[in-house]
């Protein structure tokens, strides 16, 4: 059994997928500025195949109306597809376990899910969903999510450099996020979790011996492909309800630190790439630098937290060391369930090898500090936008309180820019916190879900925040309750809804305001961000502004659950 610690294996990970993140960025940069790279020879003439059967002139710079409209029209035809898909699998091919057609306001909370990139799954894993149905419908959605949220960011950053208030081309920008970021990065994540051990067949089940005689099936699939795009694309949505934390999935701790380094690959690369884009690389570093504070502060506190747990400590040393009490991946150690926890959740993946209602409430509460901020470092492009607009507010602030005229990159920040910063802000927790009061005021109906405790309230309040931070990952609810109920379904996917779409509108939005600001030269007041008085403030605005917006909601979940501080 691994050692509790492995701080060797955690760091040489953790280092690694930031490595690989730092030069994926450049490559991302040169990908949407349209300069050369290695793959241009092969992957130009799929991509003028594409703009020819699309009908689009890939030159054909776009504002950000029309932008966010083509955006939200693919997203909700991909929505349409997937949930007539969901609701008829039982009359189609590729179902070799007679898997029943899926309930409307199931279907539509599923269809929902992956359309959102929250994959937030109210059913139990490969055996509800025929093959035809994760193929053809969620893995096509997986991608379709991941694409979208990339072209959002590279959109808004091309605000900062342009002065004619276009903002690019979405179906160019989709097509070579696809074709030269997702394809060759999923192909390649792919292959080396096949050869690692994880699955791919095209077989949804085999059969193999019970322990007790006889024969039992068991499901399978083409896992290595699904697990490359559930982790590159921070979708999360596991193939089976237990996650990564299947054997099947994930094998050994060697496919678990790969799939940490997968979750990295693209949130890390963001910052790097928009230092590139907007052309001063130095940028980048006072965002990758609050990024990793918070992250690794939250990484350390979750493994406290564990070590603490009361139950572990009344333990002999050789039982705690396989900490199963804890509800996580005994192959695994702590450290390594932890970087891969923390990891998901803040990344917006989603992905789990932990019973999560199982950690302590101090760890739960790690995790729900992540989802409440967005952007440490966020899921793929949106993440990175949410920093960007909390970047555009924090210096706004630091401009009022010096009396001089807030700017970013040269840019003015505005009235326009910062209503739609506040609209991306709020949008947040209006969408966590309205309907949990709602719940919690219907007579009965928390009693009834949450069993009526403050992990119960807790429960409730991980699946909105999950939900509205389009991250994924669950709690589970108490025994005899569920989450799959229409009422639950229904709030879910207003909540998945309106916390993907607004923030992307908002994104968009500010970045043609700034498209159309002048560029103002640097001045004796003007605030340096490349520095480290900037990074401090910066990091400290992130933290005071989701405390004050979710620190009283914390109160009545986990803080009231008992929390023991290391």
């Amino acid at each position: 059994m691994s050692s509790i610690y492995s701080p060797w294996d955690v760091g040489l990970t953790f280092a690694l997928g930031l490595l690989l993140a730092r030069y994926l960025g450049v490559y991302m940069a040169r990908v949407f500025m349209d300069r050369p790279t290695l793959l241009d020879n092969f992957f130009a003439p799929i991509e003028r195949g594409i703009y020819r059967l699309l009908g689009v002139q890939p030159r054909r710079a776009m504002g950000w109306k029309e932008y966010a409209a083509s955006l939200v029209l693919l997203n909700a035809f991909a929505l349409v597809f997937v949930l007539v898909l969901l609701m008829e699998q039982a009359v189609l091919p590729y179902n070799a376990l007679n898997a029943p057609g899926m309930r409307w306001d199931l279907a539509l909370h599923t269809s929902t899910a992956f359309t959102t990139n929250t994959d937030f799954q109210h059913y139990s894993g490969a055996t509800a969903l025929s093959l035809l149905s994760q193929l053809v419908g969620l893995q096509m959605l997986m991608f379709l999510s991941a694409v979208s949220g990339l072209t959002v960011v590279v959109a808004f950053i091309r605000g900062f450099v342009r002065r004619d208030g276009t903002l690019g081309n979405f179906w160019a920008d989709a097509t070579r996020a696809t074709t030269r970021i997702f394809f060759p990065l999923a192909v390649v994540s792919a292959l080396v979790l096949l050869f690692l051990g994880v699955t791919q067949t095209m077989a949804q089940a085999t059969s193999v011996p019970a322990l007790g005689g006889g024969q039992r099936l068991v499901p399978t699939g083409p896992l290595a492909s699904w697990g490359a795009i559930e982790l590159l694309g921070s979708n999360g949505g596991g193939y089976f309800a237990s996650n990564f934390a299947y054997p099947l999935q994930s094998p050994t701790a060697v496919t678990n630190d790969v799939a940490i380094v997968i979750m990295m690959l693209i949130p890390f690369a963001t910052p790097f790439m928009f230092g590139e884009m907007v052309r001063r690389p130095k940028e980048a570093y006072p965002l990758i630098s609050a990024v990793l504070t918070i992250f690794l502060v939250a990484l350390g506190l979750f493994f406290l937290f564990e070590i603490a747990n009361p139950n572990v400590a009344r333990l002999p040393v050789t039982q705690a060391a396989g900490y199963g009490v804890m509800g996580g991946e005994t192959r695994f150690s702590l450290g390594e369930d932890a970087l891969f926890q923390v990891t998901s959740v803040y990344a917006n993946v989603g992905s789990t090898t932990m019973a999560l209602q199982s950690v302590t409430p101090g760890a739960q509460m790690v995790l729900l500090w992540g989802m409440f901020l967005q952007d440490v470092p966020g899921g793929v492009g949106t993440g990175f936008g949410m920093l960007l607009v909390n970047a555009l507010l924090s210096v706004f602030v630091a401009g009022l309180m010096v009396g001089r005229t807030p700017e970013y990159l040269g840019c003015k920040i505005g009235r326009n820019e910062m209503k739609w910063a506040a609209v991306s802000l709020l949008s947040h927790p209006f969408a966590i916190l309205v309907p949990l009061a709602i719940t919690a005021a219907v007579p009965g109906l928390l009693t009834a879900t949450a069993g009526g405790t403050s992990q119960g309230f807790t429960q409730v309040l991980y699946e909105f925040t999950s939900e509205a931070a389009n991250n994924g990952s669950g709690m589970g609810f108490p025994v005899g309750a569920g989450d799959a109920s229409v009422y639950f379904n229904l709030v879910g996917v207003l909540i998945m809804l309106l916390g993907r779409f607004l923030p992307i509108i908002a994104m968009l939005a500010i970045g043609g305001a700034l498209a159309r600001e002048t560029t103002l030269p640097p001045g004796p007041g003007t605030l340096r961000t490349q520095s480290a008085t900037f990074t401090v403030y910066f990091i400290a605005f992130l933290l005071v502004v989701s405390g004050l917006l979710f620190l009283p909601v914390l109160a009545l979940g986990p803080l009231s659950s008992g929390v023991t501080f290391p």
